[in-house]
């Protein structure tokens, strides 16, 4: 940030925690992408939080230019945008096409139209200070979007009872990022960088307590299933199965039924000639 050096060493240290962490908030969704890659299936994961996030570097790249000598700010969020495209990419790759449109529509209007609307539109109708200010709320906003986009996950996981498309470290690491930005925008007394870490804190650990209370559902559910006895699973079985399927079964069973009948029926009538037989001889 503008006047930052080793002679203020808390803004320093904060400052390179900040993006030690952030590194690691990249990185920290390759397990999702490794499973992405393996399934060759992008499943139940969003693409919204990864396009948020590469808007938000863009928009904190121009912010650091506009306001100078932010070279932690810039280095950062230059790895940002390298590591995020990737993501987008893999996901495109892998998707569904209705969710590869979504997910083309959402990057063209978030990282081409409003980035460009934004840029052009700052540049022409503020100078100085005031433009500082300007793209330093915007980037506030884009900010907390950042945040709060894995939060759409949170009502899938209360729906499904499943924390398995919500990723907790993205969560955690979101937390400490959020903490050690904080104590960088507190002590350069920039706002802009302040702010949103603080909602960013909030929403970090809303996310963590939904994971820690339903991380163990599905793994209850299971067991539960596991200590039904086989007959009643036998009958779940049949009444989760197709109609025609029923029918065939209840067909055959009547089959076999009518096969036992006429079997029996004939070993009676045999055994009653024998015996008509028998006395007849007599």
């Amino acid at each position: 940030m503008a006047g930052l050096s080793l002679e203020q060493p808390l803004p320093f240290i904060f400052g390179i925690l900040g993006n030690i962490i952030s590194f690691m908030v990249f990185l920290s969704p390759l397990p999702t992408f490794y499973r992405i890659y393996r399934k060759k299936s992008t499943e139940g994961f969003q693409s919204v939080p990864f396009v948020v996030a590469l808007s938000s570097c863009m928009l904190l790249i121009y912010y650091a230019l506009v306001k100078t000598n932010a070279v932690l700010l810039i280095t950062i969020n230059s790895f940002g945008c390298f590591i995020e495209t990737a993501y987008i990419t893999i996901y495109l790759i892998y998707a569904t096409k209705k969710a590869r449109i979504f997910c083309v529509q959402i990057f063209v209007l978030l990282n081409v139209v409003a980035f460009a609307a934004i840029v052009l539109l700052t540049r022409l109708a503020f100078t100085g200070p005031d433009r500082v200010t300007v793209v330093g709320w915007i980037c506030v906003g884009f900010s907390l979007c950042v945040f709060a986009a894995p939060l759409s996950i949170i009502r899938l996981v209360i729906r499904t009872k499943s924390v398995e498309f919500m990723p907790f470290y993205l969560s955690f690491f979101l937390t400490l990022n959020a903490i050690a930005w904080f104590g960088y925008g507190f002590f350069t007394k920039d706002l802009y960088v302040e702010l949103p870490n603080v909602l960013g804190f909030v929403f970090g650990v809303v996310q963590m307590v939904v994971y820690m209370l339903y991380k163990n559902k599905k793994k209850k559910k299971d067991a539960a299933v596991a200590a039904v006895p086989e007959h009643r699973v036998k009958i779940a079985e049949l009444s989760s199965a197709p109609a025609s399927e029923l029918q065939v079964s209840l067909e055959e069973k009547d089959q076999n039924k009518r096969s036992m009948e006429d079997s029996q029926d004939t070993d009676k009538n045999e055994a009653a000639y024998e015996e008509g037989h028998d006395i007849s001889a007599v």
